[in-house]
């Protein structure tokens, strides 16, 4: 069973990474909600979860400062790479961290206990129960990372060459677009029952 979590958890690592590929410094880091969601963000967030719940919660924290996750740090810190970071600098610090992530996952039972002080009234956790939080956590960002990243160039998929989504010309997007804006238009125009 940690073997099968431990892969869906690498799996949403991949994902977060793939959607960076290609990409520029000046778009890797582009808002594109009034929240600021960003793809290298996403990433560094994601790092950070892992770097938390992978190390301070089990006793093994993390060994770099992680200044963005400090308590006097700025609001969503860890959610925009600064212009002295970079693609290169956030993906190795993700390497790194998954390696130590990796390193407690593996060295630990699914029952290993653990602290989450954050979690008011439940602190006291397993391992098997973090890691389908963060697993479900990386999940959650893979798929913001998804629309970012079609929003930015179109790019859209699981992984290179798996675009999970039906092989038709452009006209067909454009008309089902078309057809979806037509149907919230109408109906939005009808009253509640």
């Amino acid at each position: 069973m940690k073997e099968h979590l431990h892969g869906y958890l690498r799996r949403q690592r991949e994902v977060l990474l793939w959607k960076l590929d290609g990409l520029g410094e000046r778009d890797a880091r582009w808002p594109v909600t009034p929240t600021g969601t960003n793809l290298l963000g996403l990433l560094k967030h994601a790092a950070s979860v892992e770097a938390g719940y992978f190390g301070f919660v089990f006793g093994r924290p993390f060994p770099e400062p992680l200044p963005w996750t400090e308590d006097d740090a700025e609001p969503n810190a860890d959610m925009w790479a600064t212009p002295e970071e970079s693609i290169a600098s956030i993906t190795a610090l993700a390497h790194r961290v998954w390696e130590h992530a990796d390193a407690t996952i593996d060295g630990l039972d699914l029952d290993a206990p653990g602290r989450v002080p954050w979690w008011r009234g439940r602190e006291e956790v397993t391992l098997g129960q973090v890691l389908v939080h963060v697993g479900v956590e990386l999940a959650r960002h893979a798929g913001h990372a998804d629309i970012v990243r079609e929003t930015l160039d179109g790019a859209t998929g699981l992984s290179d060459g798996l675009s999970n989504l039906p092989e038709v010309e452009q006209q067909w997007w454009a008309d089902y677009v078309a057809t979806l804006r037509r149907v919230a238009t109408e109906a939005g125009t009808r009253t509640a029952p």
